[in-house]
């Protein structure tokens, strides 16, 4: 007689990062973000009663600000489940040192591994597009040291990178860095069928039906607002030294229940 499967029941969780974690662009009617880990922490509370979670993220962060201000928050909280998504905006850095990004994260990961049941990594989307192909070998060399330290420590990755569907622009918000609420939904599911839990969507990674490419106008019009809203005010952030997370709190910086 086949036993039936023993199914995941994570009590709690804990996600750092930076805005990808954070959740932009999933945003919501009163001006909040929810985001892939947000969406995660809903179906594992749905599951388990007294679920509790923590969301230490916070956007624009560099992976040694990770380690700084937000390793020892989430080592301290001792959850289940701890994911950690970092060092891709080093690697957006025109000056990005990736020996230091591979000690910081290998110290992170060397952190938080004793203080949860199971801690989970990733390997970033990439949109399609010249930012992708210009900062690949870097983003790729992150990649590499992130299965690397998942081998050696008995973490888990979730494959972002390769999966066509979260490669497709339409996935992605008008500033060109962050996924849409359909692209943090299907993250959330890649995690979730990471962790053990049954498939609620198995097609995650199909991409989605190819609809008529925008005309000539549309993507000036668009390339003119992304230049005017993104593009130059991220520019004039590195310049002078500033973060878009600079004097930001955590959206969740307490473990505490979660009501799905």
């Amino acid at each position: 007689m086949q036993k039936n499967p023993v199914l995941p029941a994570h009590s709690s969780l804990v996600a750092i990062g930076d805005s990808f974690t954070e959740g932009m662009s999933d945003l919501k009617p009163d001006g909040s973000y929810r985001g892939w880990a947000d969406v995660l922490a809903t179906r594992m509370a749905a599951r388990t009663p007294g679920f509790r979670y923590a969301n230490l993220a916070v956007r624009g962060k560099l992976i040694g600000q990770i380690v700084e201000e937000q390793v020892d928050v989430a080592v301290a909280m001792r959850p289940d489940v701890i994911t950690l998504v970092g060092g891709l905006n080093d690697t957006l850095r025109p000056k990005c040192d990736m020996g230091r990004v591979r000690d910081l994260l290998t110290e992170a990961v060397e952190r938080l591994t004793p203080a949860c049941e199971q801690l989970v990594l990733m390997r970033s989307p990439g949109r399609q597009g010249p930012v992708l192909e210009r900062f690949r070998p870097r983003m790729e060399e992150l990649f590499a040291v992130v299965d690397e330290l998942a081998e050696r420590h008995g973490a888990l990755v979730v494959d972002l990178y390769g999966a066509p569907s979260l490669a497709d622009p339409r996935l992605w918000d008008v500033d060109r860095l962050h996924l849409t609420a359909e692209g943090h939904r299907r993250v959330a599911e890649a995690v979730w069928q990471t962790l053990g839990y049954e498939p609620e969507d198995p097609e995650w990674r199909t991409p989605i039906p190819a609809t008529a490419p925008p005309g000539w106008v549309a993507r000036r019009v668009a390339d003119a607002r992304f230049t005017r809203e993104y593009l130059l005010p991220w520019i004039g952030r590195r310049l002078t030294g500033r973060s878009s997370g600079d004097g930001r709190a955590p959206k969740r910086p307490e473990l505490l229940p979660y009501e799905a």
